[in-house]
Order: C-alpha cells, then sequence, then structure tokens
C-alpha cells in the first residue's frame, strides 16, 4: 500500500519553522514582515483564498494588509496601488489576487511589482533567476511540491522526473526545480505523442493538467512517487485531482491526495517567500 503524502502535517512543520524565525526577525528589527495582497472585483474562490492568506500571516505573526478594489477599477489605479505599495517600506511582499477582471491586462500588472517584493515569483526578473538556478523567491506550488519531497526523503538525484502539464505557474518552474536537484525532467502536454508510454518512464510523476481522473494506473511505472496538483470539482460536489487515486494507490510507492496534498503548501510557501523577501531587504542594507 502506497505511503500518503500529508501536505496538512507537512505545512504545519514548515509553519511552525517560519513563526519562530518571524518571532526572531521581529526582535531583531522592531517590525514583522508584512504582506498586501490586493483582490479585484467579488470572485468568490478568490475571496477564499486571500481569506486564507490573512488566517496564515496572523498565525505566523506576520504584518497582513488586504486591499480590496471594485471590478470596476482601471489597469490606471491598480498599477498606482501597487506603485504606493513598492514604496512602502513596511510591505515586503505583494501578491495581486489572480484571475483579474478582463479589462485588466494581468502582464502589465506582474511586471509592475517590484522583483524583490514579488512574493508569488512570477515576474520575469524573478522566472529568469529561476531558470539560472539563483533564485531568491519561488512559485508557490512547486516550491511547496519540493518541501514535500524533501520531507518525505524522496531522492530525487539521477530519477526520471516527469511534468504533465507546461504552464508557467506550475509545469515549468517544477521542472527548473527537479533539474536543479539533478533529476532527469521530461516535461509533456496536451500535443505529447503516446503520453502514457512516457509518464510510464517516470520515478517521480507531477500531474497538473487540471482534468479530473486523467492518470489512470495504466499510466504509472509501478513503485512510482505520484504528485497531484490538480484540483477539480465533481458534479457531486466532491473534489478530486488529476489522478484516479483510488486506481493507482496499490501501484504506487507514494502519493498525494487531493485535498490534503499539495493544497496546504502554497499559503505556506507564501508565508516563507514573504519571510525571505523582509530578510533579503534587511541584509541588502
Amino acid at each position: 500500500m502506497a505511503e500518503i503524502i500529508n501536505g496538512k502535517v507537512v505545512s504545519a512543520s514548515v509553519r511552525e519553522e517560519i513563526a519562530r524565525e518571524v518571532a526572531l526577525f521581529r526582535e531583531e528589527h522592531g517590525v514583522a514582515p508584512g504582506l498586501a495582497v490586493i483582490i479585484v472585483g467579488e470572485d468568490p474562490a478568490s475571496q477564499v483564498y486571500v481569506r486564507n492568506k490573512h488566517k496564515g500571516c496572523t498565525e505566523v505573526g506576520m504584518y497582513s494588509l488586504q486591499i480590496p478594489m471594485p471590478a470596476e477599477t482601471t489597469e490606471e489605479e491598480l498599477l498606482e496601488k501597487i506603485g504606493e505599495l513598492n514604496a512602502d517600506d513596511s510591505i515586503h511582499g505583494i501578491l495581486v489576487q489572480l484571475p483579474l477582471p478582463k479589462h485588466i491586462n494581468e502582464d502589465r500588472v506582474i511586471n509592475s511589482i517590484l522583483p524583490e517584493k514579488d512574493v508569488d515569483a512570477f515576474h520575469p526578473t524573478n522566472v529568469g533567476k529561476i531558470m539560472l538556478g539563483k533564485y531568491d523567491l519561488l512559485p508557490c506550488t512547486p516550491a511547496g511540491i519540493m518541501e514535500l519531497l524533501s520531507f518525505y526523503n524522496v531522492d530525487i538525484r539521477g530519477k526520471e522526473c516527469v511534468v504533465l502539464g507546461r504552464s508557467n505557474i506550475v509545469g515549468k518552474p517544477m521542472s527548473q526545480l527537479l533539474l536543479a536537484k539533478d533529476g532527469t525532467v521530461t516535461v509533456c502536454h496536451s500535443k505529447t505523442v503516446d503520453l502514457a508510454s512516457v509518464t510510464r518512464r517516470a520515478d517521480i510523476l507531477v500531474v497538473a493538467i487540471g482534468r479530473a481522473g486523467f492518470v489512470t494506473a495504466d499510466m504509472i511505472k509501478p513503485g512510482a512517487v505520484v504528485i497531484d496538483v490538480g484540483i477539480n470539482r465533481l458534479d457531486n460536489g466532491k473534489l478530486m485531482g488529476d489522478v484516479d487515486y483510488d486506481g493507482v494507490l496499490d501501484k504506487v510507492s507514494m502519493i498525494t491526495p487531493v485535498p490534503g496534498g499539495v493544497g496546504p503548501m502554497t499559503i505556506t510557501m507564501l508565508l516563507k517567500n514573504t519571510l525571505t523577501a523582509a530578510k533579503k531587504k534587511f541584509s541588502d542594507k
């Protein structure tokens, strides 16, 4: 039977360490690491994410600033608010909750955040640093996956690593982080020919394509470590990952459940990025 990779346990462990470091930071510098989250509009899922980020900050002793803006906010107004936060010394991390209303250009917004305050690590400067292996900040979901693999002592070096999905948020940075740990990495996507023959090579398989139950037992190598990033809501209201969890359980050596696997790590890594950004600011003085 597979070992279940418990994201809640790992997240709690990492947050304990963050809380300790935040307390030391406050003692040394007289301020708390500060995170500002801007949300434009009333998207219900985004509202939940923002509340959870605020709660996470409070739990570890960080300063949290929530900035709700109406859906009709113009791009110029949003960029002006980001400019104010860029200049605010009490704010070390800035996050603009996506998706944005259609009349606002996401790329312009992301590019307007100072790279050193970009705790989502979406700015082209931070993306480039990840490619070079000289990063300070990492996209939260891939960083969380690396924490999970480390916590469960999964050795990446020399292993066949297959990433299913090539998004800028998960797939592409995930491949770079596995490569940096000496994994042999293949990235698959919707145009990959004979996909199952590629996924069956994987000692470590990361699945992030957004299709419920897409990866089945016949696509997995016996004894593989499977990381399921997908969160799909079924017609019956239940959540399901991109992997047929019950169908592969007897074939894999380790697997993340959905929910409770990768999900809990994402906000935790956002908190870690905010702490890193705050430390960097004071070390650069």
